[in-house]
């Protein structure tokens, strides 16, 4: 199937913490329903406010306790490299937030390296690149991820890939560093588009005014070099979760109210 059949659907809720727990909602069902069949699920999680705020939704949940972790590994579609203590990092948050209230083996958890960690930062995007090769599915060199989130800049970034860089265009590697990053901190890894859009599902979260700008460019079409989250498309499903203010300028037509 083309990673561009999937069709683009908006979720609009009334605000952010509904928004939040709305997707959580949504995520645990589809886990549970893949877990009760004993399939193995990958999942590719996200930072920023936007993706800590849906994990925190998760792990406060009841819903946490019904599903058999054991079958569900955890990725990250980027990550800060800093030290592994920094409360920059991605995994320091979804640790707290989510991953420290669920019973995952250890081993499931695939973090990213930290700076502290005794590897390089070409070579911590290159260990990271073999990790997910081990799990490598469908012919690819990574995962085939059931469900990949991501938070959307202002500026329209997803993951670490950035508006007008070489790494949004890049599709020889599934991993990259990144350094100078317009965001801070300066230094990054990411995962490329290609591997975010082999992934089922790819699940949007944008809530607040400041990203109704980056959501109307995404949803008309914009240049994925220009507006990075234009181009984010899951091979089945691709679905922007919003709030109200940040859905102020979407055609109503465009707005799934089944979904």
């Amino acid at each position: 199937m083309s990673e561009f059949r999937a069709e683009k659907r908006v979720v609009v809720s009334p605000d952010a913490r509904t928004l939040a727990e709305g997707v959580a909602k949504r995520f645990f069902q589809r886990i549970s329903s893949r877990a009760s069949e004993g399939k193995t699920t990958h999942v590719l999680l996200t930072g920023g406010t936007a993706g800590t705020s849906v994990l925190q939704a998760a792990g406060e949940s009841s819903a946490r306790h019904d599903v058999d972790w054991s079958k569900v590994h955890f990725w990250w579609g980027d990550e800060r490299f800093v030290a592994a203590d920094d409360p920059a990092r991605n995994e320091v948050a979804a640790r707290l937030a989510f991953l420290s209230q669920i019973d995952v083996p250890e081993q499931n958890i695939h973090p990213i390296s930290s700076a502290d960690a005794g590897r390089s930062h070409d070579e911590a995007a290159t260990d990271y690149a073999a990790e997910l090769a081990e799990y490598g599915a469908a012919g690819q060199a990574w995962p085939r991820f059931t469900i990949a989130f991501l938070g959307v800049g202002p500026d329209g970034h997803i993951a670490s890939l950035f508006p007008d860089r070489s790494e949004i265009g890049d599709t020889d590697h599934s991993v990259l560093a990144v350094r100078d990053s317009p965001v801070p901190p300066s230094d990054r890894i990411t995962l490329t588009r290609p591997v975010i859009n082999s992934s089922r599902r790819v699940w949007l979260v944008l809530p607040g005014t400041d990203k109704a700008s980056a959501l109307g460019l995404a949803l008309a079409g914009a240049s994925y070099h220009s507006v990075p989250a234009a181009g984010a498309k899951g091979r089945k499903q691709t679905v922007f979760f919003v709030d109200e203010a940040a859905a102020k300028n979407v055609p109503e037509e465009l707005i799934d109210p089944e979904f």
